[in-house]
């Protein structure tokens, strides 16, 4: 963390914390898991055509979808969402910027509702944002990495959608600027 001041380094912790994740249950119990939200889908009730490849994120079954623009290559990965409903974006959208070391600062909305932040944590470990980011084309909106693995399969975001790090780097690679992108 070279060049971090220490302000941002302790508050960076605020930002990854525990209390930025939703539990929805005592995770002291067993729970018999239900996977079959988590299924493979086909494009064609959701795109015209694949052109730039497809993106659909099912918010309800907490999966990100991609498809490559030639069906070479179909990708499903568990993922984050936002913590509720009034942060949640649906629609259609497109990747508009891939960034390979992304930097974050709270929105104006983030930093209303938790003053305690950080106004920017550069690239790194401490960094909310993962390894990757794909930009939206709604502001703020993104799908990007995350180096906390506790907040993947939950609600825990701000209005993005997270992904672990590796699955990331992997849709980093085949998405385009300009896939076409579907939040459901």
């Amino acid at each position: 963390m070279l060049a971090t001041p220490a302000l941002a380094q302790s508050n960076a912790a605020a930002v990854n914390s525990a209390a930025t994740t939703q539990v929805e249950r005592d995770l002291t119990e067993t729970v018999r898991r239900n996977i079959s939200s988590f299924r493979t889908l086909d494009w064609q009730p959701y795109f015209d055509n694949l052109n730039n490849g497809a993106i659909l994120v099912d918010i309800d079954s907490r999966a990100v979808h991609f498809w490559s623009d030639d069906l070479g290559v179909y990708k499903l990965y568990p993922s984050s969402v936002p913590l509720t409903e009034d942060l949640t974006r649906r629609g259609r959208t497109k990747v508009i910027l891939k960034d390979p070391e992304p930097d974050w600062r709270p929105t104006p909305s983030m930093k209303k509702r938790n003053p305690e932040w950080p106004d920017y944590i550069g690239p790194g470990p401490e960094n909310p944002l993962g390894t990757r980011s794909l930009h939206l084309g709604w502001t703020y909106y993104r799908i990007h990495g995350t180096h906390d693995t506790r907040k993947i399969g939950r609600k825990s975001s701000n209005g993005c959608i997270g992904l672990y790090n590796e699955h990331i780097e992997e849709l980093f690679e085949m998405a385009n600027v300009g896939t076409q992108v579907l939040l459901i």
